[in-house]
């Protein structure tokens, strides 16, 4: 299945716990920060119930909030990915945006037939390297890219190369 694939390696990026001071997430483990555990549990946890997480903990949230709702699995191999692992990171409105920005439809943050059409109108090649471009740019733009420029900008880089390797793949 699409979606577990992609997630290995969206969690492959994500890691175990950390609690990095710079971070406006603050606590998270797995790519899950404890605020989202807190909404996706319907009530406060400790810092300690967040590094307790599992794969099979997150696994759900990774699928109803980030790959469903960005209709990833609506996309080509490869792109579902690069947006997937944007939605992780930036939410799922902007990973469309992007998307809808690469392939010249306008940039409302909804997956619909349109958006769809265009992105199946184009190679997915260039789709990708688009789409990692206008990713990049975005971080390259961001407070904390001092910070967490180098992790940022070396994921997209690999983000870029696994997409393509999917998609040589299928």
């Amino acid at each position: 299945m699409r979606f577990d694939a992609c997630l290995k390696h969206v969690l492959a990026h994500e890691g175990g716990f950390v609690e990095h001071p710079n971070d406006p997430g603050g606590a998270t483990n797995l790519g899950v920060t404890k605020e989202t555990w807190e909404r996706w549990v319907g009530h406060g946890v400790s810092v300690d119930a967040i590094r307790a997480l599992t794969v099979a903990d997150v696994t759900p949230v990774y699928r109803e909030k980030y790959w469903d709702r960005a209709k990833c699995g609506a996309l080509p191999v490869g792109i579902d990915y690069c947006v997937f692992d944007t939605a992780v990171n930036s939410g799922p409105g902007r990973a469309i945006k992007f998307l809808q920005e690469t392939v010249g439809a306008t940039p409302d943050g909804v997956l619909g037939p349109l958006t769809l059409r265009a992105v199946h109108a184009m190679n997915p090649r260039d789709v990708i390297d688009g789409y990692c471009d206008r990713r990049l740019t975005f971080l390259q733009e961001l407070k904390t890219w001092e910070t967490f420029g180098r992790g940022w900008g070396r994921r997209v880089l690999e983000v870029r190369r696994t997409a393509h390797e999917m998609l040589a793949a299928s």
